[in-house]
């Protein structure tokens, strides 16, 4: 046994409140060095009577670790818990104290998970786990209302820059309810559509006015009113962590200095306000001097962007946030907002801008969950770029599956592409096959899938502002072939609660070889999943159940297996989906 392999601490995602009676303990080893591990539990006050033996899965692995997982359910709600690590005939057992080479007479030293505390138990709204998302950037998806258009206006569908308008609107979004419910999506993230003087809107002008190149207040309002009658959530951005140039308290303070009543609402090293060598003397998002940061630290500000949370959640009626530049503002104030917005609708979902590892996010008391970006990058790295074969693809979403506890990747925001980015389908070198890989994985993998507006039509663009092109509208130039796949991957997946559980477990990833199997699983339901990223054709023999296996989305018919192996053949970045009918 590899000791130093060998990890556990409690709480975050080692050992949690999965919901109010259920506990997970999880483990790290080192990969394929133990042949069981099992949590010795019980209740510390009442050992004797209350004491088992429960036996630990590997629910993840990756390249250098195997991941172990048991759901407990104390009796009391409380739990003292050790483990016994097996390999070959030697046990050895690990207590908070440490390794020790014979069964422990009493809990003294076990790790303690003190109570499940009801409050405390990180709860995400259920609804987040059946939604498909679309992104909507407001100023290109559709021009609704001409009326409302910016001077010098584009034409709808000419070249995107930094810093051009084309007119798109609310009320062109309401026009076009119909094609996104035919999509199948039920949940819309738009990027800011408060007022403010860019066309991506996220330097906030007024946090409680709907830009009004964009609509009213009201008009958001009728939004939010018919897509709940279709079944669609809506969820708005939020910038909180900077403001806008125009915003009335830093004209304020450009305007009076240090003097203005508003001076501390900023972070200012150096007065006055100005710029030298490109940086501001004012913190700012990047060195963006048209986005001063907020001090969310100071009571006035803290006041005014809870106000703003509170307001579009209960007066317009919207399904939560998505918090841009999450990861810069202060925990202390998340979690504050978090409370304001949970005592308002606690179904509400909140979502963080965070790029990287979001563990101290993630703990119930600030965010739902994260943008999911190193999901994406796994994803294009195997599908998109074949930086990743099999085995490391699967080794990326090993580690992914243990970062977080199970409720965090229930409803993890799983996007390929966004605003930020350039589009999957120019990602993926114009090959709408390996576009399509990427999609089917997204779409049958836990989590809350997102697509940005225009790929399922085959737009493609480089990164901003060239990612940003006007929604494609014309159906002649739209990609059919490509719409009606998305269409029947988000319906197979809104139909078949196993490609949304959370049990997925690799059945082929091999090192130099760009070909995946993976089985999902919810109680009888079971789907085995196949694709080929790779030039060369392949042929592949996996485990199956004996009896009929339904193509579900090539049109191949139904297989039968015979000797528990199902034959697969996956042509040059090809796929297969297959679902066992008995």
């Amino acid at each position: 046994m590899l000791l130093e392999a060998i990890y556990h601490r409690p709480k975050q995602n080692w050992s949690y409140a999965y919901d109010r009676s259920t506990l997970h303990l999880r483990i790290r080893t080192k990969k394929a060095d133990m042949d069981a591990v099992q949590a010795i539990v019980g209740d510390k006050y009442a050992w004797d009577d209350t004491k088992q033996t429960v036996p630990m899965r590997i629910f993840a692995t990756d390249a250098m670790f195997d991941y172990w997982e048991a759901a407990v359910e104390p009796p009391f709600r409380r739990l003292r818990y050790a483990f016994q690590l097996e390999k070959g005939k030697k046990k050895l057992w690990l207590t908070e104290s440490g390794f020790v080479t014979a069964p422990p007479a009493d809990c003294l030293t076990f790790f303690d998970y003190p109570f499940i505390n009801p409050v405390d138990v990180f709860q995400p709204p259920a609804w987040v786990k059946e939604a498909v998302f679309y992104q909507i950037f407001p100023e290109r998806f559709a021009n609704g209302d001409s009326s409302l258009d910016p001077e010098h206006v584009e034409p709808w569908g000419g070249k995107p820059t930094p810093k051009n308008f084309f007119g798109g609107d609310l009320q062109g979004v309401i026009d076009h309810l119909d094609y996104l419910a035919e999509l199948g999506v039920n949940a819309i993230y738009f990027t800011p559509v408060f007022e403010a003087t860019t066309n991506h809107k996220y330097d906030t002008q007024d946090y409680l006015k709907i830009d009004p190149h964009f609509g009213t207040n009201e008009l958001m309002k009728q939004l939010v009113e018919v897509c709940r009658k279709r079944g669609i959530r809506v969820l708005l951005d939020a910038v909180f962590n900077h403001a806008g140039a125009t915003f009335p308290p830093f004209l304020d303070v450009q305007e009076k200095g240090a003097d203005s009543k508003y001076a501390g609402w900023f972070h200012v090293r150096e007065w006055p306000l100005r710029v030298e060598d490109g940086i501001p003397t004012y913190d700012t998002f990047a060195f963006e001097p048209i986005m001063p940061k907020l001090n969310t630290e100071h009571p006035e500000v803290k006041e005014y962007l809870l106000k703003v949370a509170r307001y579009w959640v209960e007066e317009i009626g919207i399904d939560g946030w998505r918090l841009d530049v999450a990861n810069e503002v202060d925990h202390h104030f998340w979690r504050e907002f978090r409370k304001t917005v949970k005592d308002v609708n606690p179904d509400a979902y909140i979502l963080g801008e965070i790029w990287h590892d979001s563990m101290m996010w993630l703990e119930g008391d600030q965010f739902d969950a994260v943008m999911n970006y190193p999901f994406t990058n796994a994803v294009l790295d195997y599908a998109a770029y074949g930086k990743l074969d099999g085995r490391g693809f699967a080794n990326a979403i090993g580690t992914q599956l243990a970062n977080y506890p199970q409720q965090a990747t229930e409803v993890a925001f799983n996007l390929l592409d966004s605003h930020d980015t350039p589009r999957l389908l120019t990602i993926c070198g114009g090959e709408e096959r390996r576009m399509k890989l990427a999609a089917l994985f997204q779409m049958t993998y836990p989590g809350t899938p997102c697509i940005y507006y225009g790929d399922e039509v085959g737009m493609s663009g480089a990164g901003d502002p060239d990612c940003r092109q006007c929604m494609v509208w014309d159906e002649e130039q739209q990609n059919g072939d490509l719409l009606k796949f998305y269409r029947a991957l988000i319906a197979l997946r809104k139909q078949h609660a196993s490609l949304r559980s959370m049990d997925i477990v690799f059945l082929h990833a091999a090192e130099k070889d760009a070909a995946i199997v993976y089985e999902r699983r919810s109680g009888d339901e079971v789907f085995i999943i196949a694709m080929n990223a790779g030039s060369r054709p392949r042929n592949l023999d996996v485990p199956a159940a004996n009896g009929e296996w339904q193509d579900m989305i090539g049109g191949g018919g139904k297989t039968q297996v015979k000797g528990r192996q199902l034959s697969i053949a996956l042509g040059s970045l090809g796929f297969a989906v297959y679902k066992y009918v008995g």
